[in-house]
């Protein structure tokens, strides 16, 4: 049956939550590079945030060429993209690497923590899915993250053999959980690769990001929040 239309505006409530990962499950609004930049620069490195930016680009395109990427659970993963991005660094660039991880893998966790009580309670209510730019191995990062079981589908682009801001992940996540474009949310801290996607498609949209982010002017998602604690209230 389907869901019962809001007596106020006439509009059904949403069936679907399609949810990006990096920066919108695992943080708050904040892309993976600025926090390793971020911890780069606590351990004492010397880079600016323009010249740090081009090294982590290039450390994910060798870390999804690593063997037995696709094998390699959350802290593992971090643990090797940290490990290929210090072998970029400049020469005599010597950053406490374990430390580094460390502290990277430790602050995603606990905001996990925070939203799985979240995703658990939006789980009973809408279908779930994850929609991620990946490098092959999001299913055993949301295991070990005790996650997976929340989602009905978990699309990965490497996985999937296209990347977002592609509408066919979009597509191929709605065929999925088995709902329409105007049955279903996207929510992601990426302004072009999540929402401007994802609302040509005809999805409503929530921006997770920073209060002091600006948005863009040109786009107007349906909602914004700051953390995904956030999410129950903007979809209700």
């Amino acid at each position: 049956m389907p869901p019962a239309a809001d007596p106020v505006s006439g509009a059904a409530p949403p069936e679907a939550i399609l949810l990006d990962f990096g920066g919108t499950i695992d943080a708050d609004g904040v892309h993976w590079c600025p926090r390793f930049h971020a911890a780069y620069r606590r351990g004492g490195g010397r880079l600016p945030y323009g010249e740090f930016e081009a090294l982590f680009k290039a450390s994910e395109a060798r870390l999804a060429e690593l063997p037995g990427i696709r094998r390699l659970g959350f802290r593992a993963a971090i643990e090797a993209q940290v490990r290929v991005l210090a072998a970029l660094l400049p020469g005599g660039e010597a950053v406490p690497a374990a430390e580094w991880a460390r502290e990277l893998h430790d602050d995603a966790v606990a905001v996990v923590r925070r939203n799985r009580p979240v995703l658990e309670r939006l789980g009973r209510r809408f279908r779930l899915a994850v929609v991620s730019n990946f490098t092959g191995n999001l299913e055993p990062c949301l295991a070990e993250l005790e996650l997976r079981e929340l989602f009905r589908a978990v699309l990965d682009s490497t996985v999937v053999g296209v990347a977002k801001p592609d509408q066919r992940i979009f597509r191929a996540a709605l065929a999925d959980v088995g709902v329409s474009a105007d049955g279903a949310w996207m929510v992601g801290d990426n302004v072009e690769a999540d929402l401007r996607p994802a609302q040509r498609l005809g999805l409503k949209t929530c921006w997770i990001a920073p209060p002091d982010r600006a948005g863009p002017p040109d786009l107007a998602p349906t909602a914004r929040i700051a953390r995904l604690t956030e999410l129950e209230r903007a979809v209700a």
